[in-house]
């Protein structure tokens, strides 16, 4: 147990050794300062890896035509491909039993939007209404696009919250006529997207009334897909794995696209895109843990250098102690005690400094892939466990070395 003679034995030691102590405390507050700012970058990246995959549904698999790039069946390359309502159609009667979430839609990349006086150019796109899920976005007023409107191709439309501010500032647009390249459109809901405003600049209508108001007949431009929850990532991913070439198949096969033609027809599943970031977050976060401890082991050394020297400037001391009766365990307590007091005070300045930059700057950081670089507390409790642990071995070796000194040998020394 600390006593106050044992505080004051302590504080006297650190102060023979003044510019050693500090050089040493220095060196153990970098180390815990840099392993904390390093782990809280490292939260920071997976916070914002995190904030890109809440833009869409969790496991979402999106489909996309183009231009084949083989010659097959004696058909040349350089065939533009396009995805029709049967190809939807087909897709969804063959995997019904596996899909959560299925939508198709149609973009039209710039349209002319007009509401009284106020006029602007923005996306529309005609869709399903599984497609609210499929962007992850949320409807803040009235409704968005339902199977009513789908069936009877209602001349509807859900707005983004950007459109709305553009338009019509701050009324409520909800029953307003909204004109979309000359054709009027009663607006049924208002809705906001975790993307941002890039993505609230949507207009949304009913893929039925797409097709037929603006002339495009059957034609999709993507198709959207996620499938039936799964327990662990890995049956998640061995299921999305065989969905993706069940369905390249289907298609390439009703499109007469050569097999492994990408360009033609090309399949992203958002699952494997999550577990390469996750992987990549992983190896920079045991990068970073890498670095910090390495920092702190340099500070370490520099402890039990320190407390070498302490021992052999306290050789007679501790000769005298022996001499007198202490025990060689007694020697070791002394000698990590003051180890560890040097180790935890330093470590601890490291460790606020640390807390504080982060949650001073932190929040000023403003980046699509880092976002909110925070250490938890689990974080924090293991950088205290360390700091225990690094007192303790650096005090060890020079505190096992004091114990071992003969009493008749500590009292010859000068």
């Amino acid at each position: 147990m600390f006593n106050i003679e044992r505080w004051q034995e302590i504080f006297e030691a650190i102060a023979k050794n003044k510019l050693r102590t500090f050089l040493t405390g220095i060196s153990v507050a970098s180390g815990i300062f840099i392993l904390v700012i390093l782990l809280g970058a490292g939260r920071g990246l997976q916070n914002g890896i995190q904030k890109q995959f809440e833009r869409d549904a969790d496991g979402l698999i999106s489909v996309w035509s183009g231009t084949t790039t083989k010659e097959y069946k004696g058909l040349n390359p350089g065939r533009q491909i396009q995805f029709r309502n049967s190809d939807y159609d087909v897709s969804v009667q063959k995997f019904k039993n596996q899909l959560n979430i299925k939508s198709a839609n149609y973009i039209f990349w710039s349209g002319i939007l007009v509401y009284g006086k106020e006029t602007g150019n923005y996306r529309y796109i005609g869709v399903y209404p599984d497609y609210l899920a499929v962007e992850n976005a949320t409807v803040i007023e009235g409704r968005f696009i339902n199977e009513r409107d789908v069936l009877n191709s209602e001349k509807v439309t859900v707005i983004g919250q950007k459109v709305k501010l553009d338009l019509f500032k701050d009324k409520s647009p909800i029953g307003e006529q909204l004109s979309i390249d000359n054709i009027n459109f009663k607006v049924v809901g208002v809705f906001t997207d975790p993307a941002g405003e890039r993505e609230e600049t949507r207009v949304y209508i009913p893929l039925t009334t797409t097709q037929q108001a603006f002339g495009v007949g059957d034609k999709i431009s993507v198709l959207d897909f996620t499938l039936s929850k799964k327990e662990t990532y890995e049956e998640a991913l061995a299921q999305s794995n065989q969905f993706t070439e069940e369905l390249g198949q289907l298609l390439r096969s009703k499109n007469t696209v050569a097999p492994g033609d990408n360009g033609a027809i090309d399949i992203n599943s958002s699952i494997k895109n999550v577990k390469q970031f996750y992987d990549l977050n992983l190896y920079i976060r045991l990068f970073f843990w890498w670095v910090g401890i390495c920092t702190i082991i340099a500070g370490v050394v520099g402890v039990s250098n320190i407390m070498l020297i302490i021992v052999k400037e306290r050789t007679k001391e501790i000769g005298i102690r022996k001499a007198l009766g202490a025990s060689p365990l007694s020697i070791i307590g002394m000698i990590l005690h003051e180890s560890i007091f040097i180790t935890t005070i330093s470590g601890f300045v490291g460790l606020i400094s640390s807390l504080a930059l982060l949650e001073l700057v932190g929040p000023q950081i403003q980046s699509d892939y880092f976002l909110n670089p925070e250490v938890d507390f689990g974080v924090a409790l293991t950088t205290l466990v360390i700091l225990v642990f690094a007192g303790a071995l650096a005090g060890f070796f020079p505190a096992y070395r004091a114990a071992q000194i003969k009493p008749i040998i500590a009292l010859r020394d000068e």
